[in-house]
């Protein structure tokens, strides 16, 4: 192991250090400073080897730091941009499913301070909730309970 290598590896490591990444995205990083004679690959398979690049932390990393500002389908797009096997973003899907109404009405409220009052507005809550990655099903839910809910808070103030 020459000290381009252990570059190579300390490049890898300190990455690593910052916050979990996938295989994929330490190959992509890294390509760019593989000198000649140099194997990325078998770095990273040491690393993998070691238990430093794991593919479900990296699972578990993405979902908690992003689930609670998006919804499932732009969490599943981060996953499957940083190369992660299909049955890791699955597994991530369904434990999202439970929480998607939830973190939806979570979203919805920290950005608006009321339910829409005309279809121009309804159109922009609408889209402002899809670009986060919450279904149309879900957005509809929001939309809808949150009138209700308004008003009976409203009408037990007065």
């Amino acid at each position: 192991m020459g000290f381009t290598t252990l570059s190579l590896k300390g490049r890898a490591l300190r990455l690593l250090a910052q916050r979990e990444h996938s295989r994929a995205e330490l190959q992509t990083k890294l390509a760019r400073h593989v000198q000649e004679g140099e194997d990325l690959a078998a770095v990273l398979d040491e690393l993998e080897a070691k238990d430093f690049i794991n593919p479900a932390r990296v699972a578990d990393s993405v979902v908690h730091r992003r689930a609670p500002r998006l919804g499932t389908q732009r969490v599943l797009q981060e996953l499957r941009s940083k190369g992660l096997d299909e049955a890791l973003v699955r597994a991530a899907a369904e434990r999202l499913k439970d929480t998607e109404l939830d973190r939806a009405r979570e979203v919805w409220r920290r950005r608006f301070d009321g339910p829409p009052q005309d279809l121009k507005e309804r159109a922009r809550q609408t889209r402002f909730l899809m670009t986060r990655g919450f279904g149309g099903d879900t957005v509809r839910k929001v939309l809808n309970g949150t009138a209700g809910r308004h008003d009976d808070e409203d009408a037990g103030v007065d």
